[in-house]
């Protein structure tokens, strides 16, 4: 009889060295994640040189902060089913299109928040 798995213990910091090497993993392994990293920079730098308000820097953060995350997630989810079973698997590719699909739904969320937000002061520098 097997015994059943028991994480090791983790103290307050070690959590957030786990949390912090995850976010590694996920920037170094994922190209998709790095493409969102850098659409995080140009919206930053645009929020700062169009001086968005304090409450649209808060949207534009939930925003960042949404689409990184489930990308996170979704490479979780992927690592996991590597894991599992390397071969053709219709439950695992359902899994993972689904979870592409949620970064996918957030992307195009935080595109329209940063469309709502950055386009009219872009417009107006244009015009």
């Amino acid at each position: 009889m097997t015994e059943e798995f028991q994480p090791p213990p983790h103290s307050f910091v070690s959590k957030f060295k786990c949390a912090f090497r995850g976010i590694a993993l996920g920037v170094r392994d994922q190209s998709s994640f790095l493409v969102h990293l850098v659409a995080v920079i140009l919206v930053v730098v645009a929020g700062v040189w169009l001086q968005v308000t304090s409450i649209e820097w808060c949207l534009l953060a939930l925003g960042i902060a949404f689409v990184l995350t489930l990308e996170l997630i979704n490479s979780s989810i992927e690592s996991l089913a590597k894991a599992v079973d390397r071969h053709h698997n219709e439950k695992l590719r359902d899994a993972l299109d689904i979870a592409s699909g949620a970064v996918l739904v957030s992307a195009i969320g935080s595109a329209v928040i940063g469309a709502v937000i950055l386009l009219p002061r872009l417009l107006q520098i244009f015009e």
